[in-house]
């Protein structure tokens, strides 16, 4: 499986919390997915993955929100693409 990231983003909340996001495709598929990130101090990140616009198979978010959580480097990849976006 391949992805493909359309646009992510990376700052912080008033409580100085990470909150970021990376919508991405899959394969050659058209759905966009968007995961979202966050982090009281950066380090142990919580994810929460939805579609970003218009909803596709029920059976392929599951599948791919497995993977996520098995695939570590799959989730560290869409995660830095939101870390990347942070300005120096």
């Amino acid at each position: 499986m391949s992805y493909k990231v359309i646009r992510a983003s990376m700052g912080k909340n008033e409580d100085n919390e990470w909150l970021g996001s990376t919508v991405f495709t899959m394969d050659e598929s058209p759905v966009e997915y968007e995961i979202s990130f966050y982090s009281k101090k950066g380090k142990d990140w919580d994810y929460s993955l939805h579609f970003a616009g218009e909803p596709g198979e029920e059976e392929e978010f599951l599948k791919l929100d497995a993977r996520i959580e098995e695939d570590d480097d799959l989730f560290d990849d869409l995660l830095d693409a939101a870390i990347d976006t942070i300005p120096e």
